[in-house]
């Protein structure tokens, strides 16, 4: 997880409201109040009865009004669809923006990283881990004094200090402005007249006021009239009321709305409607078409039900950095996945579901290697929910173990590449855990194997990292995998590499690369292998090789539209530009660097990039800038790893930045401006870094008396670097 402050001009990451917030004046007031008195409030209901929609309307309100309580913004974090208490933290990681390449665990991240902020914590659908989330919620707050939670629920979390606040339906009045508005919003012709607003008064009253079903009822307003719903509505509400005798009415009323709903639908409809509720948080057509389709659901029918599911309100779509994307509430998912149950094809279209999304990554990894880079770290993300059913299927299979190897292992570019480490090497130790696996599937558990390597490297446990890669090693010898072999040589140089040991990376470096040539392979990590070989001659003193095998990456990149890679290759041609007194060319290739690790999130790649930044910045004479850009690059180092933390080679421009912006400053000063920097945003500290010099000058930013004119800095050849 790289640590991503949370300042920003955005204040949070809460969704904008899409459409307008009826009613609820006075339960959103008290929510207010409730805010102000407690740390901890839970808005509970049953479901579909607005609890959501309140809770970011009133954490919308409480961030925009009270900036001092909350400085450090609102926060959603959505959870529904977390089964796996495993991955509790990570998801909430995940709504804060935190990165962290470390192999700390992911709830010390999480308190260390809260316990000097201010901020609102929205935690959406926590039932199914109500155990585990209350657990992480008290030491959270005990740990984090400036940490407010608003949590949304069924029921509360039942911590001391907790405020319940129960979320009753709305008013009538209230009710029957939001059916006319949904009515209105699906067909413009409707309109409330004095011969159907008695029928529409009724209609409210029948479904109890419960917005998710009013919704429903709006979508049905297209095409039938007031006196129609209601009257298919009456036929149907002993048969389809459904639990316990005694039941609260507005239970009833939700099952009967989403049960009329179904009775409503067509056999296809339906049949689609349960067969949807496999899927998790946010899908597209193409993964629709392939898992639901079937003999008694054709495909080529499967585009207009999904439009009757929109039209009908048990769909809702939605526009994602992926692209268009389908989703369902999880109220209707869950009367779906019932009904999935019941028909006996649960199993099936799980199995078919974990098929599409191997495929889709499978396709990713191979697109990884293209101008579409940005495009598959955007797929990728909006399908992780799907993805970890995926993993959880191939786990819960004893016999198909190795589809999970498999889908681990080829997930690696965004492990690596996305700033998503500690969830990958959470589903690579999973996956790797059952040690008897089939001959014919050895390919599988072998990359799962050098990715474990990669990953662990990457977050400095030398350890794990090193066992895996002589398990992939030793393996891929007795099977004779030469690709395998390669890649486990590979990340062992690697592992040298961010241990200072840089000899023994460019020997093994080397031998990777000839071993990769050998076998005709070519994609990102082979490229991302002669980069970290040109890394290891440009710290050993070989800048003449090191701008050899980089500048010939770039090339390739260049080529192939390849970024990620490109970004690691700039960085060394940086470091070779700036040993030799360029600092104009190191700036530009760093604020190329810059800008891509930042679209990928790949932390590692972004503070080492700052930092050199820095480094230059000072040489350019801007001492005061340069101790803004440390400011900021050095906070991030926390998450990036232990290894990489303490290495000589990786961290010189750091030392020996602040050794010169420190001595042209003072040290009162550099600490000074050194505060400023820590205070930055992300996307703040990204932009600054991204200014032309000129434009910091003319925007008042300090600039101090530097180097004499035609004066070098050393980037730290190899008589200046510790050596191993």
């Amino acid at each position: 997880m790289g640590q991503r402050p949370l300042r920003s001009t955005a204040g949070g990451n809460l969704p904008s409201e899409l459409g307008r917030f009826i009613g609820r004046g006075g339960e959103l007031a008290e929510l207010g109040r409730l805010l102000e008195s407690s740390r901890l409030v839970t808005v509970t209901g049953v479901g579909g009865v607005g609890k959501s929609r309140l809770a970011l309307a009133a954490a919308r309100a409480a961030s925009e009004g009270s900036q001092e309580r909350y400085c450090d913004g609102a926060w959603l974090a959505e959870l529904a669809t977390v089964r796996d208490p495993a991955l509790l933290e990570l998801a909430l990681a995940e709504a804060l923006e935190l990165t962290d390449h470390t192999t700390r665990p992911p709830r010390t991240v999480l308190a260390e990283h809260l316990a000097g902020r201010r901020l609102l914590l929205v935690l959406d659908g926590f039932e199914q881990l109500v155990d585990e989330c209350a657990g992480l919620v008290r030491e959270l707050l005990r740990r984090c004094p400036g940490l407010h939670v608003l949590a949304v629920g069924r029921r509360p979390l039942a911590l001391d200090g907790e405020l319940a606040f129960p979320l009753a339906p709305p008013a009538p009045e209230e009710a029957l402005a939001l059916l006319v508005a949904r009515a209105s919003a699906a067909d413009p012709g409707f309109a409330v007249t004095a011969e159907n607003r008695g029928t529409l008064v009724e209609l409210c009253d029948r479904l109890d006021g419960i917005p998710l079903a009013l919704e429903l009822a709006a979508g049905r307003l297209r095409t039938l009239s007031p006196a129609q719903v209601l009257a298919r509505l009456e036929d149907r509400f002993a048969l389809l009321t459904g639990g316990a005798r005694g039941g609260l009415a507005r239970h009833r009323a939700l099952r009967t709305a989403i049960g009329w709903s179904h009775e409503l639908c067509t056999p296809a409809e339906r049949l689609l409607w349960a067969r949807l509720s496999v899927f998790a948080g946010r899908f597209d057509l193409d993964a629709v078409e392939y898992v639901c389709a079937g003999p008694d659901l054709p495909v080529e029918d499967v585009l207009d039900l999904v439009g009757e599911l929109l039209a009908q309100s048990l769909l809702v779509r939605e526009e994602t950095p992926a692209g268009v994307r389908l989703r369902m509430l999880e109220t209707v998912r869950a009367y779906g996945a019932g009904w999935l149950e019941s028909l006996g094809d649960a199993g099936r279209l799980r199995r078919r579901h974990r098929d599409w999304y191997v495929g889709l990554a499978t396709w990713c990894e191979l697109d990884w290697f293209s101008p579409r880079q940005q495009e598959v770290a955007a797929l990728v993300e909006a399908e992780l929910p799907n993805i970890r059913l995926a993993l959880e299927c191939c786990l819960d299979e004893p016999d198909e173990a190795h589809l999970g190897q498999y889908l681990a292992g080829t997930l690696w570019f965004y492990w690596a590449g996305c700033g998503r480490l500690t969830e990958g090497r959470h589903w690579l130790d999973r996956t790797l855990e059952p040690a008897d696996q089939a001959v014919e599937y050895e390919t599988s558990r072998l990359k799962a194997l050098w990715v474990l390597g990669y990953v662990a490297a990457l977050q400095g446990d030398a350890a794990a990292s090193m066992s895996a890669l002589y398990e992939c090693r030793d393996g891929a010898a007795q099977s004779g995998n030469t690709v395998a072999a390669a890649y486990a040589v590979h990340r062992m140089g690697c592992l040298a590499l961010v241990s200072d040991d840089m000899a023994r990376a460019r020997e093994l470096l080397g031998a990777a690369l000839e071993q990769y040539r050998a076998a005709g392979e070519l994609n990102s990590n082979v490229l991302m292998c002669q980069v970290e070989l040109g890394m290891a001659l440009a710290f050993l003193g070989d800048l003449p090789g090191a701008l050899g095998l980089c500048g010939e990456v770039r090339e390739i990149c260049e080529e192939r539209g390849e970024r990620w890679t490109k970004a690691y290759a700039l960085y060394v041609l940086a470091y070779a530009a700036l040993g030799a007194g360029r600092t104009q060319e190191a700036r530009r290739l760093l604020s190329e660097c810059v800008a891509i690790n930042h679209v990928f999130h790949d932390l590692v790649g972004l503070v080492l990039a700052l930092e050199l930044l820095a480094l230059v910045t000072v040489a350019e004479g801007d001492a005061a800038e340069a101790a803004v850009l440390q400011g900021a690059a050095e906070p991030m180092w926390g998450g990036v790893g232990l290894q990489l933390f303490g290495s000589g080679y990786f961290n010189a421009p750091r030392l020996m930045c602040r050794e010169q912006a420190g001595e042209l400053l003072g040290a009162e000063r550099y600490a000074a401006y050194e505060a400023e920097g820590r205070e930055l945003s992300r996307e703040a500290l990204v932009g600054r870094a991204l200014r032309d010099p000129e434009e910091r000058g003319a925007g008042g930013v300090p600039r101090q008396a530097g180097r004499p004119r035609g004066s070098r800095v050393s980037t730290g050849a190899a008589a200046e670097q510790p050596q191993p």
